[in-house]
């Protein structure tokens, strides 16, 4: 294997690496082992003989564990007792890695396609190259499925290990309306954290939802502060 195909290799790896590690923090099921998979067996599942990757090689599903499901089930409608049980806002994730030199609308209605067909809840399409705008322009209207864009050089390391980074927990309905009962708040008084935050993009976070941030102190050892994603 050539050095330009080796580094490729250990890139994509890399990649892989940090996306199934994003969607095991937001709550997916998958092992530690898939999350944290040797360079060699990256090779043996997603190269050809000649050790180089093959990006269709590296799709994978995953379903929501059942702690994500109750996160991702909002709270019923007060005075609302006949109704049934509100279901769970989330689903199965299909993710995918784009091949095409250029990513454009062409590209993304396919992949918005495949995530119909298959009742795939949430799509996270990642690409070598940025997406045209006229592109970027269709995901709204493959709604009511999540669809979500990320650059493979984005995930070349996990924002959410490094050092600097403090831990990001997503709130439940249910403890976010606990929360704002205890400091007798409106959603709207906490801070703030927009969606296109690195962090708000790596844990998939919704308009409306909360996350709980847990920082060190020197003072304080840890505190907690909350932030309502707009």
């Amino acid at each position: 294997m050539g050095d330009d195909a080796s580094r490729e290799l250990s890139r994509l790896w890399r990649v892989y690496r940090t996306t199934k590690q994003m969607c095991a923090e937001r709550g997916y099921e998958l092992t530690e082992e898939e999350c944290n998979i040797s360079l060699a067996d990256f090779r043996s599942r997603c190269a050809d003989e000649s050790g180089v990757p093959l990006r269709n090689l590296m799709a994978f599903t995953a379903r929501p564990t059942a702690e994500m499901m109750s996160k991702y089930t909002p709270l019923p409608r007060p005075g609302n007792n006949n109704a049934e049980a509100p279901s769970a806002q989330i689903g199965t994730v299909h993710v995918e890695f784009a091949n095409d030199a250029s990513v454009g609308i062409k590209q993304l209605k396919a992949f918005a396609q495949k995530l119909s067909e298959n009742a795939y809840w949430t799509g996270i399409y990642v690409t070598a190259v940025a997406p045209t705008p006229s592109a970027l322009k269709i995901i709204p209207s493959v709604l009511p499925t999540v669809m979500e864009i990320f650059r493979e050089d984005d995930l070349l390391v996990n924002i959410s290990k490094h050092e600097l980074v403090p831990k990001h927990t997503l709130l439940s309905a249910e403890d976010k309306k606990r929360l704002l009962e205890r400091y007798r708040l409106k959603e709207t008084q906490l801070p703030r954290i927009r969606m296109d935050d690195p962090m708000a993009r790596y844990l998939g976070l919704r308009r409306g939802q909360v996350v709980k941030i847990i920082r060190k102190s020197e003072t304080a050892g840890r505190y907690a502060s909350y932030r309502w994603t707009i």
